[in-house]
């Protein structure tokens, strides 16, 4: 025995296997999915190799850690408060309610903003899953004037500015741009989410997609064609990640790295 502990992690859907001295400290990690097992020094290389032996699948490269991209090295030096990658679906939502959770007592009106919550934290959680194939999820993406992208994301398939809305066992009805649900009154829904989309372009200086997202309505029915702008269920949020070919994946990690500072989307006009 050499002595060296092995200790998967997870972060972001993504596995990582430490080797740790007795004392805690960590001399190399195996990163499964880059295929590659990083060394802080090479004194203990055969020792590393021996200790993740069992856990190693296929060929590896074996080596010091990889110089930082240019991606990386921004969002090391990018303040805490400035960074949009940790919020969580429904961030603003969530703030909102902890700072005024509203009237108390049996005969106080259903909260809107709980169902705007439940809305994006359903429709969060499912692209959240899509972080290990290569694509980012930014939530709660603040807009100048108050306004805010519900979810961007970022992925080989481009680039995606996702509004959701409660819709749950009522009836959809889409006129571009006018959204019906239920029996209430109708909205121009659609160009509120093409313009989301269009600031964000501005702000990123890349194209964005308009997307619709409908959590669990009973029946959704489109009348007529749609304007850039895609309406999909919940349930087919997902599917955002079959589709390819646009952006490579240093591209992905640039316009990630640039979307989660919160400065860049003070130009977002």
């Amino acid at each position: 025995m050499n002595g060296l502990r092995v200790i998967p992690t997870w972060r972001h859907g993504q596995e990582r296997l430490y080797v740790c001295l007795t004392d805690g400290r960590n001399i190399a990690w195996y990163d499964r999915e880059a295929a590659r097992i990083n060394l802080l020094s090479e004194d203990r290389r055969e020792d590393v190799l021996e200790a993740l032996g069992p856990f190693v699948t296929g060929p590896v490269t074996v080596g010091p850690p990889p110089v930082p991209t240019p991606a990386e090295l921004a969002r090391l030096t990018l303040h805490p408060d400035d960074d949009l990658a940790p919020n969580r679906p429904g961030e603003a939502l969530l703030v909102s309610l902890d700072r005024d959770p509203g009237p108390v007592g049996r005969l106080r009106r259903p909260d809107p903003r709980q169902r705007a919550l439940t809305a994006e934290q359903a429709v969060g959680a499912a692209l959240d899953r899509l972080d290990g194939a290569g694509w980012h999820t930014l939530h709660s993406v603040p807009l100048p004037g108050g306004d805010r992208i519900h979810h961007l994301v970022i992925g080989p398939g481009g680039l995606f500015a996702l509004h959701t809305l409660y819709a749950r066992k009522q009836k959809v009805t889409v006129a571009d741009p006018m959204v019906t649900l239920g029996r209430r009154d109708s909205h121009p829904l659609l160009r509120r989410v093409r313009a989301d989309a269009d600031r964000a372009s501005y702000a990123l200086t890349a194209e964005v997609h308009p997307v619709l997202a409908l959590v669990a309505p009973s029946d959704v029915t489109i009348t007529g064609p749609l304007r850039e702008v895609r309406v999909v269920k919940d349930t087919e949020v997902t599917g955002l990640a079959r589709t390819g070919g646009v952006l490579k994946p240093a591209d992905v990690e640039a316009l990630h790295a640039m979307a989660r500072d919160r400065g860049v989307w003070l130009a977002a006009g």
